[in-house]
């Protein structure tokens, strides 16, 4: 056992001899390896793209997503609530003006516009007799002025009569008092009357201006409600196609609740999207690059943004300069550059894949015609087409663009 033991400790300590030589051999071999494969890196020079630094102009662009729209749309909403009961479209058909798109129920509605008849009828026959009654009062209490007017220069008559009278000698003073005290009593209840009628005109008058302005406020009532009767016929209200309808027969639909869009599919617009830290340099006004696919390019200009940021996003639109372009889908998915600035000699190299954001780079760069030779370059703004070269380039230095991926470790790459 013990001999056992003595044999196991002397193998052990022979092993941990040999280990770091064995260790430092398989380092060396992969080093000598990973040397070998970076000495025999190359590239056809047929898969690289290949671009030239220069001196030029940069119109400096932020860059978001956006999407091809209708440049019209209209919702059709339903003007009451009803139920759907026939339908005459279905999506994707053209549509003209004035075109049935489908019938809502329209009894209830009608019921009230006949009622809404009914009443005004009635407001115009209780017009009409408050008219007649206004007519009787002022008569009667114009005929009582008259009445009283009379009474009043007779005893004005009687007065005179008095005095004179008194002035021979054959009346009395107490019938001249008498005869005055009744002269003014009947003036004063003269003008009491007086002033009684013309109240009631001021009374017949605003009680008829009530019953006007009640009747006017009746005839609107009436007047939107068979514009609201009319709009739930639901029709066209232009020549355009029609994207959606609410095709469920028998399906309640609330007033508001939408049953229907049309859009004009022969124009276009662009709905974007970009983040809110370039929400400063996204303006009314400001024109922008939309680009389709990898070759089309269409211009245009900032026509809304959002005030509000979403979910770190602002949203705006672009007004297509040719916004018919048959290019141009609803849906349709776009890169969008909205331009901020103009740099003026700025160096600068063509953009492409390999270019994500201002910061530091590794980039591949000729050195002669069958070498390349990594370097650090730091880069700045973009458009769509130039990023801007702060330094590690020179005008002339020729620059691949293309992905490199694949020569990550290595420090030079030999063209073939």
């Amino acid at each position: 056992m013990d001999r056992e033991l003595s044999k196991q400790e002397r193998n052990s300590a022979r092993r941990r001899k040999l280990l770091p030589y064995i260790i430092g051999g398989g380092v060396l071999a992969a080093g000598l390896a990973s040397l070998f494969i970076v000495s025999r890196a190359s590239v056809s020079r047929e898969d690289l793209m290949i671009a030239t630094v220069d001196t030029g102009t940069i119109e400096t662009t932020v860059t978001g997503s956006g999407s091809v729209v209708p440049a019209f749309e209209e919702i059709i909403n339903s003007p009451i609530n009803s139920r759907i009961m026939e339908v005459y479209c279905k999506a994707g058909d053209s549509v003209d003006v004035d075109t049935p798109l489908l019938r809502l129920d329209l009894q209830s509605t009608e019921t009230e516009l006949n009622k809404l008849k009914d009443q005004i009828e009635i407001k115009n026959y209780e017009l009409e007799q408050q008219k007649v009654n206004n007519s009787t009062r002022v008569s009667d209490l114009t005929m009582q002025v008259k009445v009283k007017e009379m009474t009043v220069n007779r005893l004005e008559v009687e007065l005179r009569n008095e005095r004179y009278l008194d002035s021979l000698g054959s009346g009395t003073g107490d019938r001249v008092r008498q005869a005055e005290l009744a002269y003014n009593t009947g003036r004063l209840e003269l003008e009491q009357m007086r002033q009684q009628l013309s109240n009631e005109h001021k009374v017949t008058d605003a009680g008829l201006n009530v019953k006007n302005l009640d009747i006017n406020i009746a005839r609107k009532n009436l007047g939107e409600m068979s514009r609201t009767l009319n709009d739930a016929r639901i029709k066209a209200p232009r020549k355009a196609t029609l994207t959606f309808i609410n095709d469920q027969i028998g399906q309640k639909v609330s007033e508001g609740e939408k049953i229907a869009i049309i859009s004009d599919l022969s124009h276009f617009k662009i709905d974007g999207e970009i983040a809110d830290a370039y929400g400063d340099r996204t303006r009314v006004g400001s024109k922008a690059v939309v680009r389709i696919g990898r070759n089309e390019r269409m211009s245009g200009t900032v026509s809304n943004v959002t005030p509000l940021s979403r979910n770190g996003v602002i949203s705006f639109n672009i007004r297509l300069d040719d916004d018919a372009n048959s290019r141009l889908r609803s849906g349709l998915k776009t890169d969008v550059y909205i331009m901020c600035d103009v740099m003026e000699d700025v160096r600068r190299i063509k953009n492409g894949t390999y270019y994500t954001g201002p910061g530091t780079y590794e980039l591949f760069v000729f050195n002669g015609d069958n070498k390349l030779e990594r370097r650090t370059v730091r880069l700045g703004d973009s458009n769509f087409e130039f990023v801007e070269v702060i330094d590690g380039l020179n005008d002339g230095d020729r620059v691949v663009v293309s992905d490199m991926k694949r020569f990550i470790n290595a420090s030079s790459v030999k063209v073939k």
